[in-house]
C-alpha cells in the first residue's frame, strides 16, 4: 500500500508541477512575449524530426518483439512527432506564410496521438485489436504513408485544417475534453497494470499521457509566443522521451537488435531464446520460477522443446517466435496461486486442483494486458486443453485447440514427466515417450505426436543434453516441476 501511495504521489507531482508553473507564470510580468520564430522553426522542426525517428525505431522493435501494444505506442508518437514536424516547418515567415496551420497542427498532433494511445490500453483479445494484430507488420508503413499524405495535403492546401476549427470555441474545448477523457482512461488502465506488474513501460505511459493533457490545456489557454506558452513544447518532447526510455528499460537487452534478429533465424533454438528474449519476458519467467521451486528451468525447456517440434512441423519464423515466447511464459498464471497449494508436496484436494486449473486463464488475463499477440496468448490459455475435449480451462477439442497450444502441450507434458517432482522422481525418456504415444488421440494431437516421435528418433542426443544441461535463467540447478 505504501508503494502504491508513493506512485500516486509522484505522478500527481509530475503533473501538477508543470501545470502550476504555467498558471503561476501566465499573466504575470515575467510572462513576456518571447517571439522567436527562428528558434521555433529550426529547433522545433529538428527536435520533432529526431523524435519521429525514435518513434519509427520503436515501431520496428515492436514487430521484432511481437507486441501489438508497442506498435500502437509507436503509431501514437509517430502521429505526435510527425504532425509536430509540420507544426515547426509551418512557422509563419519561413517556408510557410499561412498563419493558422502551425497552431492547428499542434492540436491535431495530440488528438491523433491520444487515439492510438487509447488503443494501446485495450485488451488484446478484443476483436478490433485482434484485427490490428493481424496487420501488425503493415501498420507502421501504412500509417507513415497516410500521415505523409495528410501533411502534404495540408501543406499545399492550408485552409483545409481551418475547417476543423481547432483554435475556436467550442471545437477547441471539445478536443480538450476528448483528450482528457481518452488519456484519463489510458492513465487508469496503465496505472492498474503497473501496480500489478511493476514494469517500467507502463509507468512511462502514465506520465506521458498525463503530460499530453497538461500540454493540451496550455495549447488552448496560452497566448502564442509568451514564455508560459513555450512550456507545452517541452512537455510533448518529454512525453516522447519518457516513452522511449520505458521501452529501452523494459525490452532492450545488452545485445544489439541486429544480432538478435540474425540469431532469430538460426537453427539452434537455444541461441534464439537466450538472445531474443525481452527483459519483460525474462522477468515474468524468473518471477514465476521464484514462486515455485519446482519450475526452475521448466519454462525454458518447454519453449526449447516446442521450438524443436515447431521446426519439425515446418512452422514459419513468426510462428516459431510466437511459440517460443508463449512457451516461456505459459505458466505465468501460477503467480496468482497461493504458495501453500503451489508447493504442496502431497496430493491436491479437488478444491486445490480447481484453483490450479485457473492458472491458464490468470496468465492469459495478465499477458493480454501486456500486449502479447493472439498466438502467444493461445499458448498460455490452451496448453492444458486435450484432444478429446477433457482438458481445461475451455474444454476445447481437436482442431478447436490452436496449433501452437497443441504443440506446447506435448512439450509441457514431456518435460513434466522427465523432471523430478516433490512427490515422485523423474521418469526415464523411454517411459515418458510411452505415455505420450499412448495418449495420442486422447490428450495429444496425433499429428503432433507423430512429428514428436520423428524428432526424438532424429535428435535423441538433443533431449539427453537438454535435460542434463538445461539453462535455468540463472535461478538454480534443480530439475523442474
Amino acid at each position: 500500500m505504501r508503494k502504491n501511495t508513493g506512485v500516486f504521489t509522484q505522478f500527481a507531482a509530475a503533473m501538477l508541477l508543470p501545470l502550476a508553473a504555467y498558471l503561476a507564470l501566465r499573466g504575470t510580468a515575467l510572462d513576456k512575449s518571447f517571439n522567436a520564430p527562428h528558434e521555433h522553426f529550426y529547433i522545433v522542426s529538428l527536435v520533432a524530426l529526431i523524435s519521429l525517428g525514435l518513434a519509427i525505431a520503436v515501431g520496428i522493435v515492436a514487430i521484432q518483439l511481437r507486441n501489438i501494444k508497442i506498435s500502437f505506442l509507436s503509431l501514437s508518437y509517430v502521429s505526435l512527432t510527425g504532425m509536430f514536424v509540420l507544426h515547426g516547418l509551418s512557422t509563419p515567415g519561413f517556408i510557410m506564410h499561412h498563419s493558422g496551420i502551425a497552431a492547428s497542427a499542434a492540436q491535431l498532433s495530440v488528438l491523433l496521438a491520444v487515439a492510438w494511445l487509447w488503443l494501446s490500453s485495450l485488451s488484446v483479445d478484443l476483436p478490433l485489436i485482434k484485427w490490428f494484430s493481424e496487420w501488425q507488420r503493415q501498420l507502421l508503413p501504412i500509417w507513415i504513408v497516410l500521415l505523409c499524405g495528410v501533411c502534404t495535403l495540408l501543406w499545399f492546401f492550408p485552409d483545409l485544417i481551418m475547417k476543423f476549427h481547432l483554435k475556436e470555441r467550442p471545437m477547441m474545448w471539445v478536443a480538450t475534453l476528448f483528450i482528457i477523457l481518452m488519456n484519463g482512461w489510458t492513465i487508469y488502465r496503465y496505472l492498474t497494470i503497473y501496480l500489478s506488474s511493476r514494469f517500467p513501460l507502463q509507468l512511462s505511459i502514465v506520465y506521458s499521457a498525463g503530460w499530453m493533457i497538461v500540454a493540451q490545456i496550455i495549447i488552448v489557454t496560452g497566448k502564442s509566443w509568451n514564455l508560459s506558452w513555450w512550456l507545452y513544447h517541452f512537455l510533448l518532447l518529454a512525453s516522447v522521451l519518457i516513452m522511449v526510455a520505458g521501452i529501452v528499460s523494459q525490452y532492450v537487452s545488452s545485445k544489439s537488435i541486429t544480432s538478435s534478429i540474425k540469431l532469430m533465424f538460426r537453427s539452434n533454438p537455444s541461441d534464439w531464446i537466450n538472445t531474443y528474449m525481452s527483459t519483460s519476458v525474462r522477468e515474468l519467467v524468473m518471477t514465476t520460477e521464484a514462486r515455485d521451486s519446482y519450475t526452475a528451468g521448466h519454462n525454458y525447456r518447454v519453449a526449447l522443446y516446442a521450438l524443436k517440434l515447431g521446426e519439425e512441423l515446418s512452422l514459419s519464423s513468426e510462428e516459431l517466435r510466437a511459440i517460443a515466447q508463449g512457451g516461456l511464459v505459459h505458466d505465468v498464471g501460477k503467480l496468482r496461486i497461493p504458495d501453500t497449494i503451489l508447493n504442496k508436496p502431497g496430493k491436491l484436494t479437488p478444491e486445490e486442483r480447481n484453483i490450479i486449473e485457473v492458472h491458464p486463464v490468470s496468465g492469459y488475463d495478465l499477458c493480454k494486458r501486456l500486449g502479447f499477440m493472439p498466438e502467444e496468448l493461445s499458448v498460455i490459455r490452451s496448453h492444458h486443453e486435450k484432444w478429446d475435449g477433457s482438458g481445461y480451462p475451455d474444454q476445447l477439442a481437436g482442431e478447436q485447440i490452436p496449433l501452437l497450444a497443441r504443440i506446447t502441450a506435448v512439450a509441457d507434458v514431456y518435460d513434466a514427466l522427465t523432471s523430478s517432482r516433490s512427490y515422485r522422481k523423474a521418469m526415464t525418456h523411454e517411459a515418458a515417450m510411452a505415455i505420450i504415444l499412448k495418449e495420442s488421440g486422447k490428450h495429444f494431437d496425433p499429428y503432433c505426436v507423430e512429428a514428436w516421435e520423428r524428432l526424438v528418433l532424429e535428435q535423441s542426443t538433443f533431449f539427453e543434453e537438454t535435460i542434463r544441461n538445461s539453462p535455468h535463467l540463472k535461478l538454480d540447478k534443480r530439475l523442474v516441476r
